[in-house]
């Protein structure tokens, strides 16, 4: 039988995956409303744009395109790089412990960049959400995504039909958890949206309290599994970071 939960990582919570969609919605509000009306997230609109250019013989148009989405390709590999380099040595870290310290830091930056540089601020943005696109992936055993919302919206209807029609309590429970994850992105964008035309190019900055709130919370629920994990095991809690390590990834 399919358990109800299935959390393997300090990354695994509802809380977490919320504060991270918050900031994912955010996001994309501020590029749009601030930075030349590019989506530093949907990159499938940006390479609408970009063809849509390419066509028309815009090039200047079609390189502010195309940057961001060599961007977030970019950022995609540097979260696997941060992946396989990262050492615990014996500190109670995770490597997207690193990934939101990374994303705090650029997107900090990003808030005191002026209008005159939208493009190395939408390239930035791009490059953040995709190492947050890669390292959290996963909600409660299930594949999510906090930085877009069109597969978690089909995950969740799709739940919800098969909760409809089997009456089983976890695909409820999964449909509730996807459409909870969209809601945040939703008030995510929304602060984006109504703060933008007020604090301009520091409305980024909003994003900064989201990540290092979810860096804090992954950390205490990350210490307190290795204190567990070390009194069931009789392992000092150095080691039991390792073992932890070779079971969740």
């Amino acid at each position: 039988m399919e358990k109800r939960y299935r959390a393997k990582q300090a990354s695994d919570s509802l809380l977490v995956g919320g504060l991270l969609s918050m900031s994912g919605g955010l996001q994309d509000a501020y590029t749009y409303h601030v930075r030349d009306q590019v989506f530093a997230n949907a990159q499938t609109g940006n390479i609408v744009l970009l063809g849509q250019s390419i066509a028309l013989g815009n090039w200047e148009t079609a390189v502010r395109y195309l940057l961001p989405l060599l961007a977030f390709a970019a950022g995609v590999y540097a979260a696997e790089i941060i992946h396989s380099r990262f050492r615990t040595n014996g500190v109670a870290l995770h490597w997207r412990h690193e990934v939101l310290l990374v994303e705090a830091a650029l997107l900090f930056l990003v808030g005191w960049m002026p209008q005159s540089m939208n493009l190395v601020a939408n390239i930035l943005v791009s490059f953040v959400c995709a190492m947050q696109v890669e390292a959290f992936r996963e909600l409660e055993g299930s594949t999510y995504a906090t930085t877009m919302c069109i597969g978690n919206l089909r995950s969740a209807m799709e739940n919800l039909y098969f909760w409809r029609k089997t009456g089983d309590d976890l695909r409820r429970h999964k449909a509730s958890v996807y459409f909870l994850v969209i809601l945040y992105f939703l008030i995510g964008a929304a602060i984006g949206g109504v703060l933008s035309p007020i604090w301009r190019e520091m409305t980024i900055l909003l994003c900064c309290p989201f990540l290092l709130l979810a860096f804090t919370l992954m950390l205490r629920i990350r210490n307190r599994r290795l204190r567990f994990l070390s009194l069931i095991t009789g392992a000092v809690e150095d080691e039991a970071v390792v073992q932890e390590e070779a079971v969740s990834e």
